[in-house]
């Protein structure tokens, strides 16, 4: 089932609706959705790189819109709306986790998630509503991390067009792992010495 998701996600990159799509999968993605909006916005780069700021624009903005939508599902209206998409994707567990070790850093979560989908964004939005975090810190976190994922992603495509696109999709997980695992051990440290 995921791979279908994934290919169809994938195919409506060559719609005339692509950037309406990039839109609303980046939106969704932020509180509800599976596939990250990237499956998307790297063919639109590599088919349209003259586009590929404007791209990262719209992605960043309906992902930030997406994040405000998970921070008011945690917020507003957890037991009734929240839990049950975290219990459909069988993420429970791994809120709950975050929400004992997390809950006063929750920002860091989600700079965090928001450049590397470490832990995923839908968790990190919803939870940052659940423990209350300011919306408008909430906002300005979300905007730099996802506009940094984003605008990066757009930079190596113009940069290096279709060789980067195997690169990312081979081992930007790993290379976003790894840079998250920094910032995490970097606060763990300041936190510990602190």
């Amino acid at each position: 089932m995921l791979r279908r998701l994934y290919d169809w996600t994938l195919s409506l990159a060559a719609r005339k609706t692509a950037e309406v799509w990039l839109a609303i999968i980046a939106f969704i993605e932020s509180s509800v959705f599976l596939v990250p909006a990237d499956v998307l916005f790297l063919p639109m780069g590599l088919a349209r790189p003259e586009r590929v700021y404007r791209y990262a624009f719209i992605a960043t903005a309906a992902s930030v819109l997406g994040g405000i939508a998970g921070w008011f599902l945690g917020y507003y209206a957890f037991d009734a709306l929240a839990l049950p998409i975290l219990q459909f994707y069988h993420k429970v567990e791994a809120f709950e986790r975050l929400r004992a070790e997390w809950g006063d850093s929750v920002l860091l979560l989600l700079i965090t998630s928001g450049l590397a989908h470490l832990p995923p964004i839908k968790v990190v939005t919803i939870l940052s509503g659940a423990v209350k975090v300011d919306l408008w810190v909430f906002v300005l976190a979300a905007i730099a991390a996802r506009g940094a994922r984003f605008y990066a992603l757009a930079w190596a495509l113009r940069r290096w067009g279709e060789p980067i696109r195997h690169f990312i999709e081979n081992h930007l997980g790993r290379v976003a792992g790894a840079l998250a695992a920094l910032i995490i051990a970097l606060y763990v440290a300041v936190k510990l010495l602190g």
